[in-house]
């Protein structure tokens, strides 16, 4: 059987395959554009495109395609074969330098919050070459950008791309000044830990809401749930475990290095956790890690949910997104190495994050913020949604000790006693991992734990990587005028006292905490229209737009995109719910009704007299639910039919305000009703069924 390593990234056109194909100086320039960001010219692409062709042709790959990111949160692509016209009237495997370097996708169709109008329908794709090209069934896949005809960007890859340049300019420039010579480039690392749930395909589809929204819009809670904790980290079930074993043979084979998989904490809950890589390449690894396991699940018989909350009082998924900076020479900056106390280049950098989160919380909040989304901040194992920073008390006293001018000795690292001589020592880190804090440093990393498990890590890491190279550009900018230690210190003193309030190393679920918050002047902003509007705040418009990373109109084009987008979907949810409720959910609480009654009747003729308490009562109850599903599913309708949707701004407050507490009155009802209705007539699976199907 041929092993790992072997066929590790075989259907990836990475330095291998290149190093393998192309002449040695065209080589070389594509290393030097990967590397140093060098421009290419039209030989060297058409050089590369010759050699992509062969490569790609020889696996079985007949068409190619522009993959690209636009803004509805996931890929885009338009498949064109290789075949042209030979001269002599046959047919010929062909592919240009300019079919590799630019596509012509159609741009009016894709949310775009205003930059394109229906009969301005052109658009480009551009080929990114730092993000390796790849083959999967008998498709070229060439990672691209998306912008307009008029050239404003209407994807997720062309702002990254942006803010991980102005990052690694803002970076050189503090590590010159620190008396680095020798880094060329420092990029954004980033790791991305994707949850989902598995449930029975053939259950999935019995269920509409999960068919139109991903989620559950009903549901009782089951009579168990994850109250046990026996899921997490527990024997992976054999059917789960095979699902698992193709997804990771799938990704190896493209060179995404999966490395970690395992039970998560609700029911049919699971994890997938990948090896770092720099911050755009890891962002599209992880849309193809989504389409993989939504793909492999249905060919072992089950349904990928990737939403954030599909299931009501357990826990959510989120896509954790593990961040740091390392440099072209191996060095990770974010790192503390055995003696934080005299590297000043790392509490530098450290503080440069610090105060990009404060100063910049709302951006990263915003980052985050979609419908479904919403639903998981703030319980079951999620972060709240007011952002603070974790970095222990170790690192808190080393910075204080710093600003302060005092030496600090910091914690001696402790040997743990197990009890047991046949048990190897083991040495205690110097912080505990604290999983209620949203931005959390874990050692040589930030973990971010608020994105959510169906977007895309893309908007996260350009509002970090923004922050972070505008905290490096006011750094380098007071630096130029005198860098030594004193310098360095009196920067580090003043980043904490103005920004060190974001520092929060206790318990984020505490109801105090969110008090606490307030009095530290932290942004409490729980909904998608609480935080959205501050993306066009004088203070951010001037960060995104001065450094290079948005103009005006794309951030205007993003706020529309994404109001309207967070409207769409609540609406659709609750389209999906009044036809649940009045379609299926009434008829068969009503049958029931009918049955009972007819139970009651014929207990009666048979034994005069006989009390039918049961059925009585039950059908009493029921006669209540019905009536009020049936006002709330109205209600709700009439809600949704009567209203425009033109002003994006106000039917989001509109939504939040009105729509979804109506939802949640319909779906109390519906709850309250499933509960004492006979599960043979329940229209469609429970919760039970759900998450208990799979193990």
């Amino acid at each position: 059987m041929t092993s790992v390593p072997d066929y590790f990234g075989c259907d990836l056109f990475d330095d291998r395959a290149m190093r393998a194909t192309l002449p040695a100086k065209i080589y070389k320039a594509m290393r030097s554009t990967i590397e140093q960001g060098e421009p290419l010219d039209d030989t060297i692409a058409s050089a590369v495109a010759d050699a992509m062709r062969d490569w790609a042709v020889e696996k079985g790959a007949t068409h190619f395609t522009h993959w690209f990111q636009p803004l509805t949160g996931i890929t885009a692509e338009k498949h064109d074969s290789f075949i042209e016209r030979s001269p002599d009237g046959g047919m010929i495997m062909d592919f240009s330098g300019k079919e590799l370097i630019k596509g012509e996708p159609d741009a009016s169709s894709f949310p775009s919050g205003g930059l394109r109008a229906t009969f301005e329908a052109r658009g480009y794709t551009a080929w990114d070459p730092t993000s390796c090209a790849f083959v999967k069934g008998k498709t070229l896949y060439i990672p691209t950008a998306f912008c307009s005809y008029t050239g404003e960007a209407l994807d997720k890859k062309t702002p990254l791309l942006r803010s991980m340049e102005a990052l690694n300019i803002q970076a050189l420039r503090v590590l010159r000044l620190l008396g680095d010579s020798e880094t060329k480039r420092v990029r954004p690392v980033v790791g991305a830990e994707q949850e989902y749930f598995l449930i029975p395909k053939e259950l999935f589809e019995k269920r509409e809401d999960l068919r139109f929204a991903g989620r559950t819009l009903f549901g009782a809670p089951s009579p168990k749930g994850q109250e046990l904790d026996d899921h997490y980290f527990g024997a992976i079930p054999p059917e789960v475990a095979s699902f698992m074993e193709e997804v990771n043979e799938r990704l190896w084979k493209l060179g995404i290095p999966a490395k970690t998989e395992h039970n998560e904490v609700a029911p049919s809950q699971h994890e997938l956790a990948c090896i770092y890589d720099t911050a755009n390449i890891a962002t599209d690894q992880n849309q193809l890690v989504m389409e993989i396991l939504k793909e492999t699940a249905e060919k072992h018989g089950f349904a990928c949910l990737l939403h954030e909350k599909p299931f009501a009082g357990v826990n959510g998924s989120g896509k954790h997104n593990n961040w740091s900076l390392a440099t072209d020479t191996g060095v990770n900056l974010l790192s503390p190495g055995k003696a934080p106390q005299e590297d000043m280049r790392f509490q530098l950098f450290l503080c440069a994050v610090i105060r990009a989160v404060d100063k910049y919380q709302d951006l990263l909040r915003l980052s985050v913020a979609t419908a479904s989304n919403d639903h998981r901040l703030g319980g079951n194992e999620a972060p709240p949604a007011v952002i603070s920073m974790f970095i222990g008390d170790d690192l808190f006293g080393l910075l204080k000790a710093t600003a302060s001018g005092v030496p600090y000795e910091g914690t001696k690292a402790e040997t743990m006693e197990l009890g047991s001589q046949v048990l190897p020592d083991i040495y205690k880190d110097n912080t505990d991992r604290n999983r209620t804090s949203p931005f959390a440093f874990t050692g040589n990393k930030f973990e971010f734990r608020m994105p959510g498990s169906s977007d895309s890590i893309a908007c996260a890491n350009i509002m970090l990587n923004s922050a972070v190279a505008e905290s490096l550009k006011l750094y380098a900018d007071r630096l130029e005028q005198g860098a030594d230690q004193e310098d360095v210190q009196t920067l580090i003193k003043e980043t904490m006292k103005k920004h060190g309030r974001i520092i929060f190393n206790g318990n984020g679920y505490e109801e105090d905490w969110l008090e606490e918050a307030e009095r530290r002047g932290l942004l409490n902003l729980p909904t998608t229209p609480d935080c959205l509007g501050y993306l066009l705040s004088e203070k951010n418009v001037s960060m995104l737009t001065g450094m290079g990373i948005y103009s005006e109109v794309e951030l205007k084009s993003r706020y529309e995109t994404v109001l309207e987008n967070y409207c769409k979907t609540v609406l659709i949810e609750a389209k999906t719910m009044v036809s649940i409720a009045i379609r299926q959910i009434i008829p068969a609480v009503e049958e029931y009704e009918g049955a009972l009654a007819t139970r009651c009747s014929t207990k009666t003729e048979v034994v005069p007299g006989v009390p039918c308490a049961f059925e009585k009562e039950t059908i009493r109850k029921l006669a209540v639910f019905s009536d009020n599903i049936y006002e709330c599913a109205t209600a709700l309708s009439d809600m949704i039919q009567a209203k425009s949707t033109s002003d994006w701004t106000e039917t989001a407050g509109w939504v939040k305000d009105k729509v979804l507490p109506a939802m949640a009155s319909l779906r109390t009802e519906c709850d309250l009703a499933e509960v004492i209705t006979s599960k043979g007539y329940w229209p469609f699976p429970t919760y039970g069924d759900l998450m208990f199907s799979a193990r």
